[in-house]
C-alpha cells in the first residue's frame, strides 16, 4: 500500500495502514537535509507502555521501545569497563540494570518522552540506548526540568558513527516534540568522544561541577 502524504510547512506527514504486525503509521520529516521515519507498531502486538514509544528509523539504526530480549545485552553492556568508566565507578548489578530499564519505560508513560533502545538494523541486535529524561538530579546548578539528552553504546559499536546517527535522530524528534526549548546533557570531562558528539549538535558548556564525587561538564542547547 502506498502511503498517503501531506505537506505541513517543512514536514511531510505520511500514514499507512497496519501491515502484518509491524507498522501502523509512518511520519517522515526532514532535519538538516536528512529524512527520518517514525514508525508506530501495530496495537495488537504490544503493551500500552511500548506503544507510547515512537519508532525512529535512520540509515543503519532502529530506535524503538525496550523489549525483554534487550535485557541480556543491556546487562553485558553495563558490565564492560569501556562503557561504564565515565558513568559509574563500578559495573552495574543485574538488578540495577533491570531497574534502569523499567524506569526508562515508566518515563515514557509519565512524561511522554524517554529513552529508546538502539538496534542495529543489519544484525537486529541491541547496541545501546539514547533519549531524553528528567532525572531530577541533585546537582548545582539544577537543570530546572530541562529535558536531558543522553546516550550509551556497547563498546563493539564505538567508533562507527552510531552515536552521531542515533543522537541526530533523537534531537530531530525532540525539536518537534518539545518545540524551541532548552535541553541539557551531563558528560564526564574525560569522555572526549561524547563531548564531540554533543558539540556537533550545538551543545555548549555552561558550567563545571562535581556530581556523585565525579567531575562533570554541564552542556546546554538553546534553540
Amino acid at each position: 500500500m502506498r502511503p498517503l502524504c501531506n505537506q505541513d510547512n517543512n514536514f511531510f506527514i505520511c500514514s499507512i495502514a497496519c501491515i502484518g504486525t509491524i507498522i501502523a503509521d509512518t511520519y517522515y520529516f526532514s532535519s538538516s537535509g536528512t529524512i527520518y521515519s517514525l514508525r508506530l507498531p501495530c496495537a495488537s502486538m504490544l503493551s500500552q507502555s511500548v506503544l507510547q514509544v515512537p519508532v525512529l528509523e535512520t540509515t543503519r539504526l532502529l530506535l524503538r521501545g525496550y523489549q525483554p530480549t534487550d535485557f541480556p545485552e543491556y546487562v553485558t553492556m553495563w558490565a564492560d569497563p569501556k562503557v561504564y568508566r565515565y558513568l559509574s565507578p563500578r559495573p552495574m548489578l543485574e538488578e540495577e540494570v533491570w531497574a534502569t530499564l523499567l524506569r526508562s519505560i515508566g518515563h515514557w508513560t509519565l512524561m511522554g518522552y524517554g529513552f529508546w533502545s538502539v538496534e542495529d538494523k543489519e544484525s537486529g541486535r541491541f547496541i545501546g540506548v539514547v533519549g531524553f529524561a528528567d532525572p531530577k538530579r541533585n546537582i548545582v546548578p539544577p537543570s530546572n526540568g530541562a529535558p536531558e539528552i543522553g546516550w550509551v553504546l556497547a563498546s563493539a559499536a564505538h567508533g562507527k558513527g552510531y552515536a552521531t546517527e542515533a543522537v541526530e535522530a533523537a534531537i530531530a524528534w525532540g525539536d518537534t516534540h518539545f518545540g524551541p526549548v532548552r535541553t541539557v546533557c551531563v558528560i564526564h570531562p574525560k569522555n572526549e568522544a561524547s563531548l564531540r558528539v554533543a558539540r556537533k549538535f550545538g551543545y555548549q558548556e555552561y558550567h563545571r561541577t562535581t556530581y556523585h564525587d565525579q567531575p562533570t561538564v554541564l552542556l546546554e542547547r538553546v534553540q
